[in-house]
């Protein structure tokens, strides 16, 4: 993707039967900017970043926010941020699809000892 540029996310979604989807909308040193993509009853672990916060900006759907041990709605519209080392995750609760972007800054392999639990495709966890 050429940047600046104006960005869709939706238009990046991708969905996996199996597990949540990943795209990357935008990475640098400083920065990653994500789209996670949940079909119903999908989830992303609880787990924790050490040296990195982050955001997740919901797009379309409705779920749940988890964070440091509580559940908390999420729909359209809705932000949460995690701070570094609070341990959070997503779950789609909703009947639909769910898509959520996260930010983390410093972006992954920039911060020392990030990343609590390993994730398939790109480092968006």
């Amino acid at each position: 993707m050429t940047h600046p540029t104006v960005i869709h996310p939706a238009d990046h979604a991708v969905f996996v039967p199996a597990r949540m989807g990943k795209a990357t909308l935008f990475e640098s040193p400083r920065l990653l900017v994500g789209l996670n993509a949940f079909e119903p009853g999908q989830e992303h672990a609880l787990h924790a970043h050490d040296g990195q916060d982050k955001a997740y900006l919901v797009v379309e759907g409705a779920g749940r926010f988890l964070l440091e041990g509580r559940d908390l709605a999420m729909s359209a519209g809705d932000l949460l941020i995690a701070p570094a080392g609070v341990p959070h995750g997503v779950r789609n609760t909703g009947p639909g699809r769910l898509l959520v972007v996260a930010v983390l800054a410093p972006a992954p392999g920039q911060a020392s000892g990030v990343g609590a639990a390993p994730s398939a495709g790109p480092a968006l966890d």
